[in-house]
């Protein structure tokens, strides 16, 4: 009986840890969906980089706290110039995606977005050394033909403001990237930290320029976004760090679940089909490509 409950207890830890990671996913595209909608409510009558600046600043206050309560050795990095870099994409990408939700239907740009795990195929050839098969090739060519569904000349969406969301799922999978050559370095916390730096620091730099004084509504809207911010992106690192990639990447599909019903309550905007079918061929794209992954990390291949 000892042994076989010796045997039983990892199993269990396991299968904890992975409904744990699952959990923590969910809850990071819930708290993402509801910032991309505030931040949306928001740009409408103030400035992107001050939208930007609010969610980062109120993050780092959070983080700061929260790491000086911990550990302040928590902020030394042993890999500061990768954490920068890090903090510099997701800057890059909530200048990109804030002004395309200013811009686009909130479904399309949550859509859209959804296409990052396609682009992180493609680039972890250059960045990570790996060889794609012809099955994998085959479901980034499936997964840019769903985004083209969504943003082509039929949906009446092709135009230049197309390539913002494009060029935030681009950065945000370099995000993604990034993240998983830190998991080895730096503790959570640690990157929890330097997420936002550079977002603080450059959006301060502008501010002068471009500020709106926010009313009561919009002050605390402002405040609610980086509170949302900070916390999309711990529970992000928590659930990476709880279990596999490839067993909680999936469900951040639920993305999608979540934008729809906010564009339907919030936004009263009805999503298109193509928009529909387009987001439902990103996603099987990408659920195949993760499969993939899994697949050849267990048989133990390269390719």
């Amino acid at each position: 009986m000892d042994s076989l409950e010796r045997v039983a207890a990892p199993a269990e830890t396991a299968r904890a840890a992975t409904r744990a990671g699952i959990a923590w996913m969910v809850a990071t595209t819930f708290l993402f969906v509801s910032q991309d909608a505030i931040t949306r409510m928001l740009v409408q009558s103030y400035p992107v980089p001050e939208v930007a600046w609010a969610r980062f600043s109120v993050h780092l206050a959070l983080a700061a706290v929260l790491v000086g309560w911990q550990s302040p050795r928590l902020m030394v990095s042993r890999r500061p110039g990768l954490q920068l870099v890090r903090s510099l994409l997701l800057l890059t990408i909530t200048l990109l995606a804030t002004t395309a939700l200013g811009i686009l239907p909130f479904v399309d740009v949550t859509a859209i977005l959804n296409a990052t795990p396609v682009l992180i195929t493609v680039l972890s050839i250059p960045l990570l050394g790996e060889r794609v098969g012809w099955r994998r090739w085959l479901a980034v060519l499936v997964g840019f033909a769903g985004a083209m569904m969504i943003i082509g000349p039929a949906s009446g969406m092709f135009q230049w403001t197309v390539l913002l969301p494009l060029g935030a799922a681009l950065a945000n999978a370099l995000y993604q990237i990034v993240t998983r050559m830190l998991k080895t370095s730096d503790p959570t916390l640690t990157t929890f930290f330097y997420t936002s730096i550079v977002g603080t620091v450059l959006c301060s730099l502008a501010l002068p320029f471009v500020w709106v004084t926010p009313d009561a509504t919009g002050a605390a809207l402002m405040v609610l976004l980086g509170v949302l911010g900070a916390g999309s992106h711990y529970c992000m690192i928590r659930a990476y760090t709880a279990a596999p990639a490839g067993v909680v990447a999936p469900f951040g599909y639920t993305t999608l679940v979540w934008a729809t019903l906010w564009s339907l309550v919030i936004f009263a905007e009805v999503p298109g089909l193509l928009t529909l079918a387009g987001a439902a061929v990103i996603v099987a794209s990408g659920v195949y490509i993760l499969y993939r992954e899994q697949a050849r990390a267990r048989s133990g291949r390269r390719e």
